[in-house]
């Protein structure tokens, strides 16, 4: 991966600098010459007497150290290719919640489900969704429901919750917001 290209033409700079200051600038005119502070430079030549050239190559972020080990990383396939079933999952099928809990329980180590994803990808595998829907799914009642309950509960919904003008005068004040209502008003 290495260091963004960013950092690239800053340690161009740094080297630059480096090379100006062999040729005998002095350190202001090197600072004029690369748009930068004389602090900066100072810094740099620094670093270069301290560490050579080398050192004034761009660095990325050390960043935290990974939970699983390279080799640990390489064996996630293996786990996978075993299939949920054999971790006593119902179903065939691996969601991040079950490669999370596969990983806590073979290394010892939490990842949260959500950046299992990133492992799972690195391994080479892809999200998975279930091939077929329930096996006790009853198309036609759910047919018959969309046809006839669902029309019925929709226009209910809707005849319950009267627009602001159907409403009657004196209940677009402050009891209508409040909830409250008079004893012979309530039916």
């Amino acid at each position: 991966m290495g260091a963004p290209k960013k950092a690239d033409w800053r340690a161009e700079r740094r080297k630059r600098a480096w090379k100006l200051k062999e040729e005998g600038w002095q350190q202001k005119d090197i600072a004029i010459a690369l748009g930068v502070s004389e602090g900066a430079v100072s810094q740099w030549l620094k670093r270069g007497r301290e560490g050579g050239v080398e050192a004034l190559n761009a660095h990325p972020p050390k960043g935290m150290t990974p939970r699983l080990t390279t080799e640990q990383k390489r064996q996630i396939p293996e786990l996978l290719a075993k299939g949920a079933e054999a971790y006593g999952f119902r179903g065939d099928v691996w969601t991040a919640s079950r490669v999370s809990e596969v990983i806590r329980r073979t290394f010892g180590v939490r990842y949260h489900r959500d950046h299992v994803g990133k492992l799972i990808r690195e391994a080479g595998w892809s999200r998975q969704k279930p091939v077929e829907r329930a096996s006790q799914r009853d198309e036609e009642a759910i047919k018959q429901w969309y046809e006839e309950r669902w029309p019925q509960i929709k226009k209910t919904v809707r005849a319950k919750v009267p627009t602001e003008q159907q409403r009657p005068s004196a209940l677009r004040g402050k009891r209508a917001r409040t909830g409250a209502c008079d004893e012979n008003e309530s039916a």
